[in-house]
């Protein structure tokens, strides 16, 4: 029985699934003093992409519809949800795979300024060390969003 269990807690680890059937998560975050109006308005603008979010695009179009990225992971395809007045910026992105990952995104309201909250979801088949990775890519884009905005 107990090599049951360390064979379960060792697939858990490799793939990112769980017991449960949650994925693990992380929340990251960074702190931008402009206003949630302004921080919003440029991140759900596909255009600005490449100027904060190298990890998912260096150059991005318009077509159909729909954002064209090409970047590290290679052409990707990207949908924004649907403007609103509530600051979620969630996105959908495309892989070169067919696979679409949700990604979570919400900027709110702090002081005079804004928090952007990117939900990082470990996908199953994503070992550890590469979800540790995805984190830390996420966080150098929030990095400069911050420098961006706060220029």
């Amino acid at each position: 029985m107990k090599a049951l269990a360390v064979a379960i807690l060792a697939l858990t680890a490799c793939t990112g699934a769980s017991m449960d059937g949650l994925l693990e998560v992380r929340n990251i975050s960074v702190s931008i003093n402009r206003s949630p109006r302004d921080v919003y308005a440029f991140i759900s603008n596909g255009e600005n992409v490449p100027r904060w979010a190298a990890g998912l695009g260096t150059q991005i179009r318009h077509v159909d519809g729909e954002w064209l990225a090409e970047g590290p992971i290679g052409s990707v395809r990207v949908r924004f949800a649907p403007p609103n007045d509530l600051g979620v910026a969630d996105h959908d992105v495309v892989l070169p795979t067919g696979v679409t990952v949700h990604n979570p995104m919400r900027v709110v309201p702090n002081g005079a300024g804004s928090t952007v909250i990117f939900t990082l979801l470990r996908q199953p088949g994503v070992a550890a060390r590469e979800f540790n990775e995805d984190a830390r890519a996420v966080e150098r884009d929030l990095r400069t969003l911050k420098a961006v905005l706060e220029g």
